[in-house]
């Protein structure tokens, strides 16, 4: 156990810490939300990971997502770990630099305990969050998080015992409405605080 895991044990308690450690994420794209709420996630202790996203990094990826200059051109993936690793040296990081389609998508992230829905295109996140419906693991979704001006509109929301969904559902990435950092941080740490919230046995409340 490294010194951040140490600190965090002070603060979390042995049994807590147990049961978020023990836990695989998987990682449906490294963008905005997908980087954001893997930082949030690892701050509060999860370690093992996989991360599946084909991108690189792109100047215009910097004003919402978790990389910084120097790693323009780099696969998100690889970037990713790299920052995250900056928080816990200690962590068990799986990195897929795949796109995700119907020939894998059934099979990406049968490892993994919790499934966060981090993409762009709506008809590839329906794909994903249709291919673990039936999944005994979490998922957390999210829908609706451009703009400005209207993060308290941004929610979770409890679709089944193990899905939930984060967004205000309405607010599409438009050239009028792009996303930007309070957005989709806002959303980000509330996938992340469901997740937490549901590992640890609370319940997570509609806000």
């Amino acid at each position: 156990m490294n010194k951040f895991e140490q600190a965090l044990l002070a603060t979390l308690g042995k049994d807590n810490l147990s049961k978020i450690q023990r836990c695989k994420i998987g990682l449906a794209g490294a963008g905005g939300l997908g980087s954001n709420c893997a930082r949030f996630l690892v701050c509060s202790g999860f370690k093992q990971f996989k991360i599946v996203d084909f991108d690189q990094v792109e100047y215009s990826n910097l004003n919402r997502q978790f990389y910084f200059l120097h790693q323009v051109g780099q696969l998100k993936v690889d970037a990713l770990d790299q920052n995250l690793s900056q928080i816990n040296p200690g962590l068990e990081m799986e990195k897929l630099p795949l796109r995700i389609d119907k020939t894998n998508v059934h099979s990406l992230f049968n490892d993994c305990h919790i499934l966060i829905e981090a993409l762009d295109r709506p008809e590839i996140k329906r794909m994903v969050v249709e291919a673990y419906w039936c999944s005994a693991g979490l998922i957390v979704a999210a829908s609706g998080l451009a703009g400005w001006g209207r993060g308290d509109e941004i929610i979770t929301r409890r679709i089944k015992s193990n899905f939930f969904m984060v967004g205000d559902m309405v607010s599409e990435a438009t050239p009028d409405s792009p996303p930007l950092a309070p957005g989709v941080n806002i959303a980000a740490a509330k996938q992340a605080d469901a997740v937490l919230s549901y590992v640890l046995g609370v319940d997570v409340h509609d806000d």
